[in-house]
């Protein structure tokens, strides 16, 4: 359905540190800067970066935006959760716990922001 996500930081070396620990919680690999300074995180086909803003203006996030990222179980996404906590993101939203979704669906969702204040979730389907 897409190709990558970009979030935009200010400070890249901070975001790098959270993600390596929360993206790194999910399974996902450390990140590599690459030759313009932008953080690559690859995994399963997908794509997710970190870079400052190209146009020079202070990185801001979108509001009402979240970036979704799977966890394989409710514990993964609060091992996720902990490890973005401990690494300068912030509790937002309810508790880790389930959630009912639309069509009956039931999610087991964790909520944080990053250090630049991006809306993250870490989602398990429940079947």
């Amino acid at each position: 359905m897409f190709s990558h996500v970009m979030v935009g930081a200010d400070d890249v070396a901070a975001s790098k540190a959270f993600y390596d620990a929360a993206l790194g919680a999910l399974g996902i690999p450390t990140g590599v800067v690459d030759e313009w300074g932008r953080v690559v995180y690859a995994h399963a086909g997908g794509r997710f970066l970190v870079t400052r803003p190209i146009d020079g203006e202070p990185a801001t996030y979108a509001n009402g935006g979240t970036i979704g990222f799977a966890a394989a179980s409710p514990e993964a996404a609060d091992a996720w959760h902990a490890a973005g906590l401990a690494n300068g993101g912030t509790a937002i939203e309810n508790p880790p716990g389930i959630r009912n979704a639309t069509g009956g669906r039931r999610l087991y969702l964790a909520y944080l922001r990053d250090p630049a204040g991006n809306k993250l979730c870490a989602a398990h389907r429940i079947a």
